[in-house]
């Protein structure tokens, strides 16, 4: 009997001989939500506490996992420091990318935040990682791009797509002194944010550039920091603020600081995030205040650019490395501080 090949076959096995190339499923770049307000905290610190045998409780005593904790009093993303190569491994490549990992597995979005440093960058210190130490400017700028690159393909390849991605810590004068030191050469620091913006848009399109530096309440400082950026046409998406008030100051600070967010958007069309807050564990309620104040002030800023205010280690307690800012209590239970971020 003579087999019959039905026609519509016959046209496809004679386009498929024609290709030279076999057909390849192209699939759509994945991107993340970042529509709603982020309600967030930093816990760098996390793994290396729990390696001590520090645990962390819900606050009806119940044992639990930290992010589960902070998930429950409202927090719906999660920052992440990045050092270059640091002493013990903590905050190094392999560990942020195992934290992001377990961010995302838990509904979280994820801000990765590069301090170009083996070690703390903020104000007062911006210093060059120990492998960096005999590269020129323009070799800082391509090991800027480079390891940028590199921590941002491994998360990717953990699956794992940052929602912001934040170019240097504090960054009030630059970084990376003294070639980065925006004082003495503005047009450097420039080239330095410019070549992490680039690693970002070329590794992550979807993840949103930051620039950040502290004292949200201090405008001299941000206009003489981002006016230097836009003269030399840095590509960035959010500007970034830290505010560590008092109790007796943090109702003006906080009134500086919406004058201050509502300046960057008129003054250079950016969004704003507040990246850091904290205030004494000891002072929980003025700190629920606080940060119940702050969260509504930048969810009023103009035009709707205020996207999210973090907490700095909240889940830190019995003063951890002699931080005394937490917002869990001495028995690892979260504060009244954090009730500040149930929605």
């Amino acid at each position: 009997m003579k087999k019959i090949i039905p026609f519509f076959f016959l046209i496809i096995s004679v386009q498929m001989a024609a290709c030279k190339k076999p057909f390849k499923i192209i699939e759509p770049p994945v991107t993340v939500d970042t529509s709603f307000f982020a309600r967030g905290a930093d816990i760098g610190w996390l793994s290396e506490m729990e390696a001590a045998g520090i645990k962390f409780y819900m606050s009806n005593g119940t044992e639990a996992d930290c992010i589960s904790v902070l998930k429950s009093k409202g927090i719906n993303s999660l920052r992440f420091r990045v050092w270059v190569d640091p002493e013990n491994g903590w905050c190094g490549q392999a560990d942020v990318v195992k934290m992001a990992v377990r961010a995302k597995n838990a509904g979280m979005r994820v801000m990765i935040n590069f301090h170009y440093s083996d070690f703390w960058a903020d104000p007062g210190k911006q210093n060059k990682p120990k492998a960096w130490l005999s590269l020129n400017a323009a070799g800082l700028n391509q090991a800027v791009y480079t390891h940028t690159k590199t921590v941002l393909t491994a998360l990717l390849q953990a699956g794992v797509v940052p929602a912001w991605v934040q170019i240097g810590n504090e960054t009030n004068d630059g970084m990376l002194w003294e070639e980065g030191r925006a004082s003495k050469n503005m047009g450097q620091f420039a080239a330095m944010v410019a070549a992490g913006a680039k690693a970002v848009r070329e590794t992550s399109a979807s993840s949103k550039v930051i620039v950040h530096i502290s004292n949200g309440y201090d405008n001299a400082l941000f206009r003489w920091i981002f006016d230097g950026l836009t003269a030399n046409k840095v590509d960035y998406d959010i500007i970034a603020m830290s505010l560590y008030p008092s109790v007796s100051n943090w109702s003006s600070l906080n009134m500086q600081c919406l004058n201050n967010m509502n300046d960057m958007v008129a003054r250079y069309n950016k969004e704003i995030m507040i990246s850091e807050v904290g205030m004494e564990m000891a002072a929980a309620t003025a700190c629920k205040s606080f940060i119940q104040d702050l969260i509504a002030k930048t969810k009023s800023v103009n035009q709707k650019k205020g996207l999210g205010v973090f907490y700095w280690e909240p889940q830190s307690y019995n003063s951890w490395k002699g931080y005394k800012l937490g917002a869990f209590d001495d028995t690892g239970k979260p504060t009244v501080a954090m009730d500040a971020f149930i929605n």
